[in-house]
This record gives C-alpha cells, sequence and structure tokens, in this order.
C-alpha cells in the first residue's frame, strides 16, 4: 500500500523519476562523449594539418621565385665575355611553419637537362620554380643547393671553378 502525498502523487513514482533522470543523464553523456570521440581526430586534419599544407605550399613557391629572382637578377649584371667573379649573400626564411626545408636547382626534363628548375623540399611536400631559361645559356650552368639557416650565396666564376671561400 502506497502513501499518498500532499500533492496527490505517490512515494514509488518519485523514485522512479530519479531513476528516469540519472539514466537519461547517462545516455546524453554516453552520446556526447562518442560524438567527442569521432570530432578530435578529424579537427587535427581540418584545423591543423590543412592550413599548415597550405601554408607551407605557398611559402615554399614564394621562396623559389625570390631565389629565382636572385639568380635572374645576378646573370643580368654579368659581364660578358670578361673574367670576372661575382658573389652575392641572401637570406631566406630559417624555416617555414617550424621546419626545415631545403632549396636546390635540379635538371629539367629528359632531353631538356638545361631547363633547370628550383626544387624547394622539406615536410613531405615539393615545390619547383623555373630558373627562367637561365641554365640553356652559353655562359655557365647553374647547380647547387642549400639549406635555408645563415646567410646563403650566389656566386658567377666565369673560369668555372666554383665560389670562393
Amino acid at each position: 500500500m502506497t502513501k499518498q502525498s500532499g500533492t496527490g502523487t505517490s512515494e514509488s513514482r518519485g523514485k522512479e523519476a530519479g531513476v528516469s533522470n540519472l539514466i537519461e543523464y547517462i545516455l546524453i553523456t554516453g552520446i556526447l562523449l562518442m560524438f567527442m570521440i569521432i570530432i578530435i581526430p578529424v579537427v587535427n586534419v581540418i584545423f591543423i594539418e590543412g592550413p599548415v599544407s597550405q601554408l607551407t605550399s605557398h611559402a615554399y613557391t614564394d621562396i623559389g621565385n625570390g631565389v629565382s629572382t636572385r639568380i635572374v637578377d645576378l646573370y643580368a649584371i654579368i659581364p660578358y665575355y670578361n673574367t670576372a667573379t661575382i658573389v652575392t649573400d641572401f637570406d631566406i626564411p630559417d624555416d617555414v611553419v617550424g621546419r626545415d626545408y631545403r632549396v636546390e636547382i635540379v635538371d629539367g626534363p629528359a632531353g631538356r637537362e638545361y631547363d633547370k628548375k628550383i626544387l624547394i623540399s622539406g615536410n613531405n611536400m615539393e615545390s619547383y620554380v623555373s630558373l627562367a631559361g637561365i641554365g640553356a645559356t652559353v655562359l655557365g650552368s647553374s647547380a647547387g643547393g642549400t639549406t635555408a639557416s645563415g646567410i646563403n650565396k650566389i656566386c658567377y666564376n666565369s673560369s668555372g671553378g666554383g665560389c670562393p671561400a
């Protein structure tokens, strides 16, 4: 036999409501935890890796264009058919998105090896920038590479002896 309370509900009904609220909270918490387990790995890819990859790609292209421009500028001031050694120092960013990278001059496709390109690589990415036909000239060849740290050097030596120390 149940005893009636002053509001007209029984005591057993009040206990069932408490258990019902507890089960509701447990179900909602479980659903939210499953939602978090699914969302957390996706957040890293969407909000961190995607923008880092895009920023790295644009930065590598900008660095390649800058190095290419410096080489073309040096080529523009070479005294034709005179003995000369020209050395210029330049600086590029020490890192891109906190990671090191490498800048190299590489040969063009098979049959057109003289059509050199600048390769910027690192962080599992590569970017190629044209060297604007400098490698196809009769005044020498373009070759070499550097890392991003420190001051870098571009040199022209008409005797073909390489860069002076």
